[in-house]
């Protein structure tokens, strides 16, 4: 396969890379041969695929809008992965131009494709770095440059966690972040749940993403809600994602067939 002239030198262009494939459900163009076959296998295991990847994009833009009538103006979006239509800085941005968005992801190609896309917006920046070594996000000094940690902060990371298995201890990873954060902060979480699926399905998902880096980790309703410990859960919870806050009542039908569950926490004190 020809290397294209966005793909850096150090990424394996055989094999499939979430990012990608999810920048594929997205409609986007900065994926390989290699990840739309894993895409479609996924599709052809879950047809609702896309849909999932569509319902968390507009969960985490009804998320950073409800953060900015809050008064939040600083956003830490932790695997943000390859910049597509609707990002945190598009949207925060547009109604507060004073906002500013740090990207981190571990993904080469996302990091890239942030840069040139970041490219003379001095109030976003993007650090390639791992959510498995929160320390290291907190203490970059591109993220100190950017975001003062005495003002509350919006830590995002959605549609990730289901990339991070129990042995990486999710829970003890969101507490170093929460610790670095000041009052008034927020928490956005989403990841993949099998609440509703039968085996066959999440065995077909789990199977296609053993392809990747990143096998899944599907995680219930009760084991996301625990991961926001020390937040208080914004109303109305721990949801289906189309449920959150939708903007019609028609918007959050079928809300199971997204397939992913999230919320919002808020950090009092």
């Amino acid at each position: 396969m020809q290397r294209p002239d966005w793909a850096p030198d150090e990424i394996d262009i055989e094999r499939p890379s979430v990012a990608r494939m999810y920048d594929y459900y997205l409609g986007g163009s900065h994926n390989f041969a290699v990840d739309r076959a894993a895409a479609q296998a996924m599709v052809a295991a879950v047809p609702e695929a896309p849909l999932m990847a569509q319902a968390n994009r507009a969960f985490l833009r009804r998320a950073v809008q409800f953060l900015l009538d809050a008064g939040v103006r600083q956003f830490l979006d932790v695997g943000s992965g390859i910049p597509t239509v609707g990002n945190v800085h598009e949207i925060a941005q547009r109604d507060a131009p004073d906002a500013r968005v740090v990207y981190v992801d571990v993904d080469p190609v996302a990091v890239a494709h942030s840069r040139e896309i970041l490219e003379g917006n001095d109030r976003a920046v993007v650090v390639q770095e791992d959510l498995r070594r929160p320390e290291r996000i907190v203490a970059h000094p591109d993220v100190r440059r950017l975001l003062d940690f005495d003002q509350p902060i919006a830590v995002m990371i959605v549609a990730v966690l289901h990339f991070v298995p129990d042995d990486d201890r999710p829970a003890e990873l969101l507490r170093t972040l929460r610790e670095a954060l000041a009052p008034g902060s927020y928490l956005v979480l989403s990841q993949a749940s099998a609440d509703g699926r039968g085996d066959d399905e999440r065995a077909d998902a789990e199977r296609v993403y053993r392809r990747t880096d990143n096998p899944l980790w599907i995680r219930s309703r009760g084991e996301l809600t625990a991961l926001f410990d020390g937040f208080e859960l914004v109303d109305p919870g721990v949801v289906w994602v189309p449920q959150w806050r939708p903007d019609s009542p028609d918007s959050a039908e079928d809300a199971e067939r997204a397939a992913f569950i999230g919320g919002v926490g808020r950090l009092g004190g």
